[in-house]
């Protein structure tokens, strides 16, 4: 059977993808519907849906990679509007799957290689594409989401049974357990039954509140017809591919690996080998569950338009970006992301600002310090951040912070991480603090905070795509001293903060951290204010304190470490430095000894 198939009938709109041209191609006895969005001129992408799904499953990263490139979707056969092979037995071998997507990159880009992107099954089958020799030069480059090869897989398989080890023997049973509906759909009739009874009613439902997937048109009404037929892509291709994988299952394409860490059905282990598959690969990890075209279609779409880009250019990252690609411990996980910090021109907010460039994020880093942000944002470039960009904002000001957040999420998007570390010092006892010393810090340090939060807090709840704050609070938070009554009531009221937006906004897949760090060298203290003193006292006093700050001597970057750490995590409170993480425990355990300790403490 040949692989090139014709149009049978014109462009038509498509429901659920606005502005879509239709068309359905012959292919031997199979009729699919293909839908194309974007000008064809430009570079094509073609989206592979997986189980139980069909095309419009991608309608949310197909709009955003439409304003880029030419974007093709098309109905499995057997699912959506494509017709099913008959019989269904035999129809569906990655063979015949394979015959399907050439007439399709044929069709739509015959001069030109095609970037495949697959989800679930849609990956699984384009392994298959990526690495079989008749599509050698079809393929510009291939984004796997959520669907191991079954050639790799099996070879996974073989090396931990051939060679066990209590490590490897976990990872058989554990990838075993969340492989349950495999076995399931194996069994003759039942999962017909299933599908066209309780569960194609229940599916939607169940995916809205299991995977926080929104509601809208998607799944479309084929879903009992389309999980039925999908059945037969188990059946026809699983347990053969496994007993007998292929030794020459190469990339033949760079690959770019996305894995959702709360993927319920695939262990992240299974591409532990990977790497000798596949000659050019990037990873990327993502804080989601499976269905992440529909729960995180903005990442998703970024990382692909970011991997196809830097093919297209030649090289592997985008023209016009990063001075050099990200090498930090983190670029799995936050390369793409968009991360804003406040305070962001020095101390922990540069360090900061730069650990998420070495990931390869995008950063905001904003201050009202002008050309400090500038310098920030510039070292960020060349740090290794996919793109930086400096603002200035008085975190104080809810306006301007208003007005910030329409700048920022118009021009870059909406923010996935925020850092909200602006803050100033102010020492001195409470009876010799005025109120518009009080002010002062609590309009910084508290409701810079809680503007920070809000605003674009709102905007990550609203999106329902996740995301992260991290408030940076202080060891002064838990640590009572005689010294610090307005700083560490402001610190206090940002830990309780963090916590109860923690435990408000774990439902939306937002995480909350608080930051505690205890004495780091930072130009806080150049900048601190002392309550009750004349101006020489003061200059005296911020002297003394930054000598006290220069001999700890315990760097901005290992807090910048911990924050990526945490967000990483998803930690809810960080002590940092030892003192703090000491003090910490001491609030739990035996608070009067702080108590105690508080009363003859220094004062500066």
């Amino acid at each position: 059977m040949s692989h090139r198939g014709r149009t049978v009938d014109g462009p038509v709109s498509v429901r659920g993808l606005s502005g879509a041209r239709e068309r359905r191609l012959r292919t031997g006895r199979i009729e699919l519907c293909v839908a194309e969005l974007g000008d064809a001129e430009r570079p094509t992408v073609i989206l592979v849906h997986g189980y139980p799904d069909s095309k419009e499953v991608w309608s949310e990263v197909a709009a955003r990679l439409a304003e880029r490139f030419h974007v093709v979707l098309y109905d499995v056969r057997g699912h959506g509007r494509s017709t099913a092979p008959k019989p269904l037995r035999g129809g569906f071998t990655l063979e015949k799957l394979t015959d399907d997507f050439l007439a399709v990159a044929d069709a739509v880009s015959p001069d030109r290689p095609v970037h495949l992107v697959g989800h679930d099954w849609g990956s699984v089958q384009s392994w298959e594409f990526v690495t079989v020799g008749r599509t050698e030069g079809r393929i510009a480059s291939f984004t796997s989401v959520s669907g191991p090869s079954l050639d790799h897989f099996g070879h996974w398989i073989k090396r931990r049974m051939s060679r066990p080890t209590p490590r490897r023997v976990g990872q058989l049973l554990d990838q075993g357990a969340k492989s349950w509906y495999v076995y399931m759909l194996h069994t003759p009739v039942l999962p017909e039954l299933a599908w066209r009874g309780p569960l194609g009613k229940l599916w939607p439902k169940m995916l809205e509140r299991l995977e926080k997937v929104p509601t809208g048109d998607y799944p479309t009404a084929s879903l009992p017809q389309d999980a039925t037929h999908g059945a037969w892509l188990y059946r026809d291709n699983v347990r053969a591919r496994l007993h007998h994988p292929r030794t020459d299952a190469h990339a033949h394409a760079p690959v770019q690996l996305i894995t959702p860490t709360g993927d319920a059905f695939l262990s992240e282990r299974l591409h532990d080998d990977l790497g000798e598959w596949v000659p050019r690969l990037t990873r990327r990890t993502l804080d989601a569950k499976h269905w992440v075209p529909r729960t995180r279609p903005d990442q998703l779409a970024w990382w692909i338009t970011d991997f196809v880009e830097a093919q297209e250019n030649g090289s592997h990252r985008p023209a016009g970006t990063a001075a050099k690609a990200a090498t930090g411990p983190y670029a799995e996980r936050f390369g793409g992301r968009l991360v804003l910090v406040t305070g962001a021109a020095s101390g922990i907010g540069r360090a900061t600002a730069l650990a998420f460039a070495e990931a390869g994020a995008r950063v905001v880093a904003v201050d009202r310090d002008a050309q400090g942000a500038a310098r920030t944002a510039e070292a960020a470039r060349h740090a290794g951040a996919s793109a930086a960009w400096a603002e200035v904002v008085d975190v104080s000001d809810e306006q301007a912070m208003e007005k910030l957040a329409e700048k920022v999420t118009a021009g870059y998007g909406t923010v996935d991480v925020l850092v909200n570390n602006a803050g100033i010092g102010l020492s001195g006892p409470f009876l010799d603090t005025a109120s518009d010393d009080w002010k002062q810090v609590l309009d910084v340090n508290l409701w810079g905070v809680i503007h920070g939060c809000r605003i674009f807090g709102g905007l990550m709840a609203e999106r329902r795509q996740g995301g992260h704050i991290v408030n940076v609070a202080s060891a002064a938070a838990y640590l009572p001293t005689r010294s610090l009554p307005a700083y560490s009531t402001s610190k206090a009221a940002v830990l309780m903060l963090s916590e109860c937006l923690r435990a408000e906004l774990a439902g939306r897949d937002i995480g909350v951290t608080a930051i505690c760090p205890g004495i780091v060298k930072t130009n806080i203290t150049a900048t601190a204010r002392f309550a009750g003193v004349d101006e020489m006292e003061e200059k005296r006093r911020r002297k003394k304190s930054a000598r006290l700050y220069g001999l700890r001597n315990y760097p901005p970057e290992k807090v910048a470490e911990a924050i990526l750490r945490a967000v990483a995590r998803n930690q809810a409170v960080v002590p940092v430095t030892p003192e703090a993480r000491g003090a910490r425990v001491l609030s739990r355990l035996a608070p009067g000894v702080l108590r105690a300790l508080a009363r003859i403490g220094p004062r500066l």
